[in-house]
């Protein structure tokens, strides 16, 4: 089988350094070339746990040295910065997965949420990296935009029941998450004292996924409008996510055999007759999904590994859709239990 040469752009963060460790596993993607926005260490010096696995220098992040000895490459950069370097390395020909915001929404909906968008050209060319909807499109892609991480444990759990949601009652979302999903750079809210034995709410009502996934709902459901009430929740762990959603159905349907027989064949996606858990996908690229009805209210449970299924090892998974490769190609599948 054919063997791609890859590229990690920002190996810093906690993303990129869950890329490493997937891709030195990766049976036909050779790890090239590592950056960061400084270089000059090696990545045993970055990181001393990979001292003797793996061991390569990190550059200072250059387009054109990664179209010399890359065919593909992974962005595991801040919005705004992201898309800059993707305009560049796709213009030399280098096929991109993206891991930031910067190519996931359409132009109103991200110039509204982030900033302004500097490459409106590959835009517009840019594949939702959600390959349980899109993978088709993802086949063809030249430029993949990786979803974010609430949006893919949210929208697994939603999408599956579009057509049975009564739009007209909104959709709440009550989300929580592992430190890891606020990134490396340490805040008040992400210091030891006040996270430990604590949960607290952040960007109620106006966190930059629920955009997103009002978006792709809508584009799903063929244009329908739903009313998305999203609350995210940060705890007191380091990786893990869990979306409880709450909305009501016009149809009376069995919720779970409804989304067995949905999700039948896809590899990632596992349907539990009770409750799921969020240390039951720590460390995979599954996502769990439970839901339960009483009356016509709908409730959904979905949990994600926020790093790896929200992000990481997501990435690498449409990487392999994009290189001919079967999905699940050096993809991780066992849990950290206990």
């Amino acid at each position: 089988m054919k063997k791609i040469d890859v590229a990690i752009v920002g190996a810093s963060g906690f993303t990129g350094l869950e890329l490493i460790k997937i891709i030195i596993n990766h049976p036909n993607f050779r790890l090239k070339y590592v950056a960061n926005s400084e270089g000059g260490m090696s990545l045993s010096e970055l990181y001393p746990a990979l001292k003797s696995v793996v061991d390569i220098d990190i550059k200072k992040g250059d387009a054109k040295e990664i179209a010399k000895c890359a065919n593909l490459a992974f962005l595991a950069l801040p919005h705004k910065s992201a898309m800059g370097f993707a305009k560049e390395l796709l213009d030399l020909g280098v096929k991109v997965v993206d891991l930031s915001a910067d190519y996931r929404l359409e132009l109103e909906t991200y110039e509204r949420y982030y900033c302004t968008h500097q490459d409106k050209e590959h835009l517009s060319r840019a594949v939702y990296g959600l390959p349980e909807f899109f993978r088709d499109d993802i086949k063809r892609a030249k430029l993949v935009a990786n979803p974010g991480c609430y949006p893919t444990a949210t929208l697994l759990g939603l999408l599956p029941f579009c057509k049975y949601i009564d739009e007209s009652y909104p959709i709440f979302i009550d989300a929580k998450s592992g430190v890891s999903g606020a990134g490396k750079k340490c805040s008040d809210k992400t210091h030891f004292v006040f996270i430990d034995e604590n949960v607290s709410a952040y960007n109620p009502l106006s966190h930059r996924h629920e955009p997103e996934i009002k978006e792709k709902m809508k584009i799903i459901s063929k244009g329908v409008e739903y009313d998305i009430n999203f609350v995210p929740h940060l705890l007191p762990l380091i990786r893990g996510e869990m979306c409880d959603i709450y909305c009501k159905l016009k149809e009376d349907i069995d919720p779970l055999e409804y989304l067995k027989e949905f999700y039948k064949d896809e590899k990632f996606i596992r349907v539990f007759d009770k409750p799921v858990t969020i240390k039951g996908v720590g460390g995979t690229n599954f996502c769990d999904i439970f839901a339960k009805k009483s009356n016509s209210n709908l409730y959904i449970c979905s949990t994600i590994d926020n790093i790896l299924k929200g992000s990481s090892s997501a990435a690498v998974v449409n990487a392999n859709i994009m290189s001919g490769f079967e999905e699940d190609l050096g993809i991780p599948t066992i849990a950290y239990v206990p």
